[in-house]
């Protein structure tokens, strides 16, 4: 008897210890989706932006017509891709576009003195910035969910609940070093 209540107390410790670790992987799995779904919102206005600049640059600058393309064609891609990691290198790429975009102001004072160029400079300011906050509490969900997920023994439970762990939004040294500097007339 005494056998058949420890066994069943142990059968209740083991299911409750299970279903707290999932739900806790659960919980952790959301929020790297909440996370993600805050990253998506900023990459939407960073590309919502993009076609004003290219407009607002093609009116003073039309003959770039390379950059101007590469920016559009760069934007649609970043638009059709959701794996973070091709999603990272586009958007790394599309950044570079728009910095180039930015530094035509260099060579059209007309561009640079613009309200309207001037204002998207702003914006894209705070876009950058919003972006790079989102993609740290992102990087920062994903550690916390692979952590868990690759602990032993709540491994166990993740395996059998097909919570696997997710990959990080990379930004490259090249993103670190350049954000859109918002003009100072």
């Amino acid at each position: 008897m005494t056998a058949t209540i420890i066994g069943a107390l142990l059968l209740a410790v083991l299911l409750a210890w299970t279903v707290v670790v999932f739900n806790r992987l659960v919980r952790l799995r959301n929020q790297v989706r909440t996370a993600w779904a805050d990253i998506d919102v900023q990459l939407m206005r960073r590309h919502d932006l993009v076609p004003q600049l290219v407009g607002a640059v093609q009116a003073y600058a039309g003959h770039e017509r390379a950059t101007l393309d590469a920016v559009t064609a760069l934007r649609a891609r970043a638009m059709d891709t959701s794996d973070a990691a091709a999603l990272s290198d586009l958007e790394q790429s599309l950044g570079d576009g728009i910095h180039r975009l930015i530094a035509l102001q260099e060579a059209y004072p007309a561009l640079a003195a613009s309200d309207s160029f001037a204002q998207l400079q702003t914006d894209l300011v705070d876009v950058e910035a919003q972006l790079q906050y989102a993609r740290r509490f992102y990087n920062g969900a994903v550690r916390d969910l692979n952590d868990a997920v690759q602990r032993v023994p709540d491994a166990l439970v993740a395996r059998l609940a097909g919570i696997g762990q997710a990959g990080f939004f990379q930004a490259d040294d090249g993103s670190r070093q350049a954000a859109p500097v918002a003009s100072t007339r």
